[in-house]
């Protein structure tokens, strides 16, 4: 795309946008009573305008029927998470029956980890990529600790190679193969968070499995980012949350994939009575029935409220689609990396320098390192009307969101940053 570093290519390219409606369904933090450049939707999603109907409906059907909300609220609460198995297939590319809305990501994670983290003497490593999200680090850690092992020679990491930010892919695939009669489980991150970087997740799982491991995904930066294509992938599990580019507030709740496969299966795994037969479920009678799909891994009853703020966001995605929003996206994220590049050519002898970390393999996410600044100019960002992140060491990362950013805003957040970078 022949991009242009001026207000009126911003604006022309926002006309001609197909999704540009959807900008209006979101309510947007004000600075000086203007709409900040909001580019940390990969940290938390803004909010749907729809959101606070969708919850007061959730109020007041509790309000008129009490515990009668189970059957008879406009959304019965009783079957509650059933509404979302056909958006959020269309969102990480699985069947119906394969995912699941139920817990936040981590807990989701430990679940899923019981039934396909199953160690021998043999078999026990887990390979992820080195700076992974910290709560990723955590549990994989503290489920090798939990099954007697040594997360230090457990839990194995691919580094970028010195001098670089992304993992190259030959380095993921040597490393499957260098450890794979003693591989038990891969699992990274499909996007991740510190670099942006996309992993090729349907190359990862066919070397992993070829291996004989079992390859897991967190999601957390690529459900609502990137197109995902899980059950053809042949991935066997996955978790992701809602709060950022799913946008359905701060905790909200998180999501599950289980491949067709591995249902309706006796496998190992924590119950609850969610996840029993629902055919049988208020017979109360002991000895637990699993429900053939993913619903299976649930523990307790639907959470309304957090669904209820989902739902509006899902309706969305719905209504706009993940291959429009990715071609937008595309676009978008190419017109950030066009400005910042602009930026260092008109700045070239200033003692600052900005360096984008994240490869081409990407979703709306850029990760920037302005060499010579570093925290100072993310601050100065936040001052003048911009909401990015900050990561440590150096990292700012920036999220062109497609469902609610504009070309304007892009042009925008260069002339801040152009005049912030001294």
């Amino acid at each position: 795309m022949d991009y242009k570093n001026t207000l009126d290519f911003a604006k022309q390219q926002d006309a001609a946008d197909p999704l540009k409606g959807f900008r209006e369904k979101f309510y947007f933090p004000q600075l000086g009573g203007k709409d900040v450049v909001y580019f940390t939707g990969n940290s938390l999603g803004l909010q749907p305008k729809a959101t606070q109907d969708y919850i007061l409906n959730e109020l007041e059907d509790w309000a008129s029927f009490g515990v009668e909300g189970h059957f008879h609220a406009r959304n019965p609460w009783m079957p509650y998470h059933e509404q979302f198995a056909v958006p959020v297939s269309k969102i990480v590319g699985a069947l119906p029956e394969e995912v699941v809305v139920m817990n936040q990501l981590t807990v989701n994670l430990h679940l899923l980890m019981v039934s396909f983290y199953r160690p021998t003497k043999q078999r026990y490593k887990i390979l992820c990529e080195a700076k992974a999200f910290p709560s990723d680090q955590y549990a994989l850690e503290s489920q090798a600790k939990f099954h007697g092992f040594n997360p230090n020679t457990a839990v194995v990491e691919v580094f970028p190679r010195e001098g670089e930010h992304a993992i190259r892919q030959e380095d993921i695939l040597s490393a499957i193969d260098k450890h794979k009669k003693e591989l038990a489980l891969v699992m990274f991150g499909g996007v991740n968070y510190y670099s942006g970087q996309v992993f090729d997740m349907k190359a990862i799982t066919e070397a992993g499995h070829k291996a004989g491991a079992i390859v897991g995904f967190d999601l957390a930066h690529a459900a609502g980012n990137v197109l995902l294509n899980l059950h053809d992938w042949n991935v066997d599990f996955a978790c992701w949350c809602s709060y950022k580019y799913l946008n359905s507030g701060p905790g909200s709740v998180a999501g599950a994939f289980v491949h067709q496969r591995h249902l309706n299966k006796d496998i190992q795994r924590f119950a609850g009575w969610w996840g029993h037969d629902k055919e049988t479920r208020f017979k109360m009678e002991k000895g637990f029935i699993p429900m053939p799909t993913a619903e299976a891994w649930q523990l307790s009853n639907a959470p309304v409220f957090s669904m209820a703020a989902h739902k509006a966001s899902l309706d969305i995605f719905d209504a706009a689609s993940m291959p429009a929003l990715v071609a937008k996206s595309k676009k978008l994220t190419g017109y950030l990396e066009f400005i910042v590049a602009e930026i260092n050519v008109k700045r070239e002898t200033s003692n600052v320098r900005l360096e984008i970390i994240t490869p081409k393999e990407r979703g709306c996410q850029l990760s920037i390192v302005a060499h010579g600044m570093g925290r100072s100019l993310h601050e100065k960002l936040t001052e003048a009307g911009v909401i990015s992140d900050w990561r440590e060491p150096n990292v700012i990362r920036c999220a062109p969101v497609p469902l609610y950013n504009s070309f304007e805003d892009v042009y925008r957040f260069g002339e801040i940053l152009m005049a912030n970078m001294k």
